[in-house]
């Protein structure tokens, strides 16, 4: 059991043990748990090629209260990799089944960009399960970002295995706006390092072959809309076209931060979690 000490500036040290699960169909998860077992539960879900450490910055805000839960999907971090299974669909099949592995019949869901239309995905068809959403640099569509399309054609389509450590790292210092902990870029580049080529394609093009627009307006659950205006990735209209679209959702932009609001403004995101959680678990 590999031992993480997790800190962020002007919060508690939160020490914490890497456990995995194995769902049934093969597919083995990692994740960390924090705080209360019979709290809130609460379950982050990161964004494209990151892994459960690209919440080591939000983890230290978040209130010993709560049953927090980090993981990392199939294909990255230390989860398996299975030769296929990377649509957003696929991905939410894996947390319900995650979710009955630990008995959590409702969570309220985090999910960054590729884990935004997870978690997307898993609240229209799990709603029951869904107590509220936070969608941390958010989308319905991904395939009409020609921004996002360049770059799977140009950069990932190309992609062999072993992953360049430059592109790597190029690609998480595009997501920025602000400098991070030079340790915690070392750390989320490393987890982009374990991603194989096939992953880095396969779920990135089913991102962009997903597209939940015309299905937002079935989601009833409380939703939370977290975005940078710097976000060079996702646009202001893709946070309207979901405040639009969905019956319960509330935007709140960050000035001067880019697409991973959480490691620029962990502390910020965690105060902001905190109230909408318990709103919404009252």
């Amino acid at each position: 059991m590999t031992m993480l000490r997790i800190r962020a500036r002007e919060a508690r040290d939160v020490v914490v043990a890497a456990k995995a699960v194995n769902l049934q169909g093969g597919v083995r998860l990692s994740y960390v748990e924090t705080g209360n077992p019979g709290g809130p539960p609460v379950i982050l879900l990161h964004g494209y090629t990151d892994s459960l450490r690209s919440f080591d910055l939000l983890l230290p805000h978040l209130p010993a209260s709560y049953r927090v839960v980090a993981l990392s999907q199939r294909g990255h971090g230390d989860a398996s990799r299975p030769p296929h299974g990377y649509r957003p669909r696929d991905f939410a099949a894996d947390l319900a089944a995650f979710m009955d592995a630990l008995g959590i019949q409702s969570a309220v869901i985090v999910g960054h960009s590729m884990g935004s239309q997870v978690a997307l995905r898993f609240a229209i068809g799990h709603a029951a399960r869904v107590a509220g959403l936070v969608l941390i640099g958010g989308f319905a569509s991904l395939g009409r970002n020609p921004v996002m399309r360049e770059f799977y054609k140009a950069s990932v389509a190309p992609l062999s295995d072993p992953i360049d450590a430059d592109f790597a790292r190029e690609f998480q210092e595009s997501t920025l706006a602000n400098p991070v902990p030079p340790a915690f870029l070392d750390t989320v580049v490393a987890e982009s390092l374990k991603v194989p080529a096939r992953v880095w394609r396969g779920a990135l093009a089913g991102q962009m072959e997903e597209d939940v627009t015309a299905e937002l307006r079935a989601i009833h659950a409380p939703t939370l809309l977290l975005w940078g205006d710097r976000d060079a990735l996702v646009s202001r209209g893709d946070q309207d076209a979901l405040v639009d679209a969905m019956r319960n959702a509330v935007l709140v932009t960050y000035a001067r931060i880019g697409h991973a609001v959480h490691w620029e403004a962990p502390g910020r995101v965690g105060a902001d979690l905190t109230a909408f959680v318990d709103t919404v678990a009252a």
